[in-house]
């Protein structure tokens, strides 16, 4: 099988790089692959943060629409559920993980970068929901993760519009949290993720648990969630080292245990 997705390491940080020219569409190929890197750089001690990079052209533009179009209800029922886990492989790696933005990301492009703690766009940088357009809705994420980061209202705008929305406007409605020069993502991306490579994995593990988590609860099953959480963390080496650094009053040395 061809490979459209690498895993990149380079000093903590893991890359997740899109490589299907021109357009790095997301066909079945790429989406079982995305499932695959997430699942690598969630078991790599040493990939301590992720940046997900389509290269310095576009990030992603979408489904293959052309292998969509030959789909009907009996396919699309068996092939949706993996669709979908695929890019949840993605949020759910539990390390710290930014989308670096360049060109366009749209429909699965858009619904990727949605699965990131934080995404970084170029100026020019276009992001939507265009799936209306073609008569369905976004089937990877897209109608839910959008609507918890932007809000319902917004998020029904872009999705049932199908617009492409500039990068300004995604900054002000907080789609995106940085917007840089294109020829600066990337590495934007890279200083945005790299305080967390010497932090203390286990805490930071926990914290995106604890506030992903949370928001598919209640508020009193979110504080029970975040107080196990917590209390685990005083198991760990991690803990002891920041705490005697406190008091010592020097800089801790985290191991990620």
């Amino acid at each position: 099988m061809t490979s459209f997705v690498r895993l990149e390491v380079s000093d903590g940080i893991g890359t997740v790089r899109l490589d299907r020219p021109p357009m790095n569409a997301l066909n079945i190929a790429v989406q079982e692959q995305l499932r695959e890197a997430a699942r690598e750089a969630t078991a790599r001690d040493d990939v301590r943060a992720v940046v997900l990079y389509g290269g310095e052209k576009v990030f992603a533009a979408g489904a293959d629409i052309k292998e969509m179009a030959g789909m009907g209800y009996p396919e699309m029922t068996a092939r949706a559920g993996a669709l979908s886990s695929a890019f949840d492989a993605v949020a759910r790696i539990p390390k710290p993980v930014v989308a670096a933005i360049t060109g366009w990301a749209l429909g699965g492009g858009c619904e990727l970068a949605l699965t990131a703690d934080w995404r970084v766009a170029a100026e020019d940088a276009k992001l939507g929901q265009p799936e209306i357009t073609l008569g369905i809705i976004p089937g990877a994420g897209g109608t839910q993760r959008l609507a918890r980061l932007v809000g319902p209202a917004r998020a029904k705008d872009l999705i049932m519009s199908g617009r492409f929305v500039p990068a300004a406007e995604a900054l002000a409605m907080g789609l995106v949290d940085r917007v840089v020069p294109a020829a600066d993502v990337y590495e934007a991306a890279l200083d945005l993720v790299r305080p967390y490579v010497n932090g203390p994995a286990l805490a930071l593990r926990a914290a995106k648990q604890a506030v992903d988590g949370g928001l598919e609860m209640d508020l009193a099953s979110g504080l029970a969630w975040e107080s196990q959480l917590f209390a685990a963390l005083f198991a760990t080496d991690d803990k002891a080292e920041g705490m005697t650094a406190f008091v010592e009053k020097r800089k801790p040395s985290f191991k990620g245990r």
